[in-house]
């Protein structure tokens, strides 16, 4: 059993992001397994490394402690190149010199533009580009690249996960479309540095909230066409504040630093966290 907690430092970590550690640090323990900590640091224009810190002394407080050093996605550049060329060498992912606003401008004009559960999907402009020119036009214009879905679904046929919670489930990378995999100012999108850190890492159990539920269809055919093995999955339910609405990073009533600064003590809030008991104010989300 190998589990991890992989926060982004682009803010302070609230209540839900102690339920996830605290929920992975005691799978791997209780398996006589291990606690990986990775920092997700490759998103330039939000990531700090005040916050970065911060993961650090938050996780002490709590009394939890990792196993081995703590990687650090922005030090890993290369493996997601790599995986980025192989896709690419395979014909399975292609330019894209859509900006947002070029994106929204077709959508909106166009009366059949696909969508998913979170709105309109990216339709496709750039996939239909000749491939040979759409390459050599990237070696000079701003580009991210994109994932082509019904080319990697052709080559994977039907794929499936497994959830703790929700049981088996189908792969439905559709419903995301043509997810970006690297952008134009990030070296990797999350998808692809999450699949690649994992499978480097040996994790066999991924701890995280039902936000993300929806990433792992897309995730799931990253692995596949990778050749990257596939852990268990545990999304569990989310924490919302007082308003009913659950917690983000933009939140700040209800960081960890907050609990700490009210003389709440470490320890005991993440044996509260085992026991699904929550601090005044907070409650579990209903979606």
């Amino acid at each position: 059993m190998i589990t991890r907690f992989a926060p982004s430092p682009t803010g302070r970590l609230h209540l839900g992001h102690a339920l996830s550690a605290v929920t992975a640090h005691d799978r791997a323990r209780a398996a006589a397994g291990a606690f990986r900590l990775r920092i997700e640091d490759i998103d330039p224009a939000r990531c700090r490394p005040e916050f970065a810190r911060a993961i650090f002394d938050d996780l002490a407080w709590l009394g939890i402690g990792w196993d081995g050093p703590a990687v650090v996605q922005s030090m890993r550049l290369g493996a997601y190149a790599a995986a980025l060329d192989r896709m690419i060498a395979a014909g399975l992912a292609y330019p894209c010199f859509c900006s947002r606003a070029d994106i929204a401008r077709e959508v909106a004009g166009s009366l059949s533009a696909p969508h998913g559960a979170d709105g309109p999907l990216y339709p496709g402009t750039c996939r239909a580009l000749p491939r040979r020119a759409a390459i050599a036009r990237a070696a000079t214009d701003p580009h991210s690249w994109r994932l082509d879905v019904a080319a990697a679904i052709r080559l994977t046929g039907p794929l499936a996960w497994h959830d703790e919670r929700a049981g088996t489930v189908a792969a439905d990378p559709v419903a995301l479309g043509d997810i970006i995999v690297k952008g134009r100012d990030r070296p990797a999108s999350y998808h692809l540095a999450v699949v690649v850190d994992d499978a480097e890492a040996g994790i066999t159990l991924v701890v995280r909230g039902m936000d993300l539920f929806a990433s792992t269809h897309v995730q799931r055919i990253l692995q596949a066409v990778l050749g990257l093995p596939t852990p268990t999955y545990h999304h569990h339910r989310l924490i919302a504040g007082a308003d009913g609405r659950r917690l983000a990073k933009r939140d700040a009533a209800a960081g960890i630093d907050r609990l700490r600064a009210a003389g709440v003590e470490g320890p005991a809030l993440a044996e509260s966290l085992r026991h699904g008991a929550l601090p005044i104010g907070f409650g579990w989300a209903t979606a």
